[in-house]
């Protein structure tokens, strides 16, 4: 069945009206998302303070005369800024534990939207994600404690995640040979996403106005129930072929094409049958080879998360602007993903990987031992660096789903993008690294970065292979020969033991 899919898939081209259209709404949301990321760079930014009382030094804590005198009272540079209404001199954990509980939350949250978009579907999944976390995100700027403005931050993040049902539908509703560069397309919107929330940021540097901002447009996501079609594929696994069918047909009535009829006939499924989240996973995980790539994808996630998260929150310490330092780190998306595009058509994604990691392990080994006086050039290779990281974040984002089985594909990319978020929790707190040695933080990075490369050996390329349904699909993708031989597969999932056979 799925190369049937695959096969009336193919005769859309990505820049026919139809795919235009969901690539725009696509740019939307991850546009977004990028903001709801990473806006606590600009909302608890750092502010300088010193207490009232003069015994104190500046930005001191305790005073100069004594050791268990504490400062009661400070007086901020920024009155109106996170820290300064929230009372968080001397606390500095307290302001980045913002970040590290956005990211914490976004990791529970991918275990609990990726089965919800395998269960509800691609297209009701992203309105409710959308739609909740600009309620969040919006609930945040009312917020007068700080432990409610930490849960609220938990909230969106767990519950408001776009990007996950939105991701999964723009690469199943191409072809295969279509999909790196639809995707590639649809994520722009993540950079022009980072370039907006720094432009918002500075025309709106009061945090509570800032939040109001970027999060009430979210409320028009209800809207995508009508703009927006549910992946033909998710439907067909669900036994609906009159709903996929009437999706595709509409897709060719818009692009101006004719689908063979023999082969809208031939798609033939039954319904799945309903069965839990836990045994859908144990499915998956009793085969070893998707076991063990499973572990592999969390590497993967975990150092891309750490890496990229890691450079892109330290941009805004670099020297000069920090509004135009984290709009240039962002643009470096551009490149990277234009690069990645003819990389990766030209080359093997598996090795394409195996490089960005190995290449950006070397840039962030080397950037401590630069001489102190060529500050040019520790900053080209910081650039470089967050290059290397965009390559192997995007490559590890679109091969993760191309690994396991359709009836999982969301759930698994999900759980592996979950439990990797644990690099995005720890990467607010590796400047705390700095107060061993200035340099490492950029040698964990490199670090992290060498062993995920070399341990992507272990896994096979996928290639132009069409996205695997079932289990056993899955085990031989990156197996040519055998891929082709293998004959369609009933993927419905019977409610006996049997079912590990699959």
């Amino acid at each position: 069945m799925y190369r049937l899919v695959d096969e009336l898939l193919s005769k859309f081209s990505v820049f026919g009206r139809y795919h235009v259209s969901l690539m725009v709404l696509a740019w939307i949301a991850f546009m977004s998302n990028s903001i709801y990321c990473h806006n606590y760079i600009f909302v608890a930014d750092a502010v300088s303070y010193r207490c009232k009382d003069e015994n104190f030094g500046n930005d001191l804590c305790r005073s100069q005369n004594s050791s268990v005198e504490y400062c009661t009272e400070w007086i901020y540079d920024n009155p109106d800024s996170f820290v300064a209404e929230f009372g968080l001199a001397c606390q500095e954990w307290k302001r980045t534990l913002v970040g590290t509980i956005h990211s914490f939350g976004y990791m529970v949250g991918l275990l609990l939207v990726g089965p919800m978009s395998d269960r509800l579907g691609r297209k009701l999944s992203i309105v409710i994600t959308g739609m909740l976390g600009g309620i969040f995100g919006v609930a945040r700027s009312f917020s007068m404690n700080y432990w409610l403005y930490i849960i609220l931050e938990f909230l969106e993040a767990a519950i408001g995640d776009i990007c996950s049902p939105m991701f999964v539908l723009t690469i199943e509703i191409v072809s295969s040979k279509n999909r790196l560069l639809f995707y590639i397309l649809s994520t722009f919107g993540y950079t022009f996403g980072g370039i907006l929330l720094s432009g918002s940021a500075y025309a709106f540097p009061y945090w509570r106005t800032f939040l109001r901002v970027v999060y009430a447009p979210a409320l028009l996501f209800f809207f995508y129930l009508f703009v927006i079609d549910e992946s033909p594929r998710w439907l067909l696994i669900k036994g609906k072929k009159e709903e996929a069918v009437a999706i595709l047909e509409k897709a060719a009535k818009l692009n101006k094409i004719k689908l063979d009829k023999a082969v809208l006939e031939k798609l033939e499924t039954e319904k799945e049958k309903d069965i839990e989240f836990v045994r859908l996973l144990k499915v998956t995980f009793r085969s070893k080879t998707l076991l063990k790539r499973f572990f592999i994808c969390i590497i993967w996630w975990s150092t891309s998360t750490f890496v990229n998260y890691g450079l892109t929150i330290n941009s805004v310490s670099l020297q000069g602007n920090k509004y135009i330092n984290y709009a240039l780190i962002c643009i470096m998306d551009i490149p990277a993903n234009i690069i990645i595009l003819l990389a990766l058509n030209r080359f093997k994604k598996k090795y394409s990987l195996i490089a960005s990691f190995l290449v950006g392990a070397i840039l962030c080994l080397s950037q401590p031992f630069m001489p102190t006086n060529l500050s040019w050039l520790s900053l080209v290779l910081y650039m470089a660096g967050k290059l290397m990281s965009s390559f192997y974040f995007s490559i590890t984002y679109i091969y993760t789903s191309e690994l396991f089985p359709t009836y999982t594909r969301n759930s698994m990319h999900a759980l592996s993008s979950s439990l990797g978020r644990i690099g995005s929790i720890i990467a607010p707190q590796t400047p705390l690294l700095m107060h061993y040695w200035s340099g490492l933080p950029s040698f964990v990075f490199g670090s992290t970065s060498l062993f995920a490369g070399l341990i992507t050996f272990l896994v096979p390329d996928t290639g132009a292979d069409s996205l695997p349904d079932t289990v056993c699909e899955a085990e031989a993708v990156g197996k040519t020969d055998l891929n082709m031989k293998t004959p369609p597969i009933n993927f419905v999932i019977p409610k006996n033991e049997n079912f590990a056979k699959l």
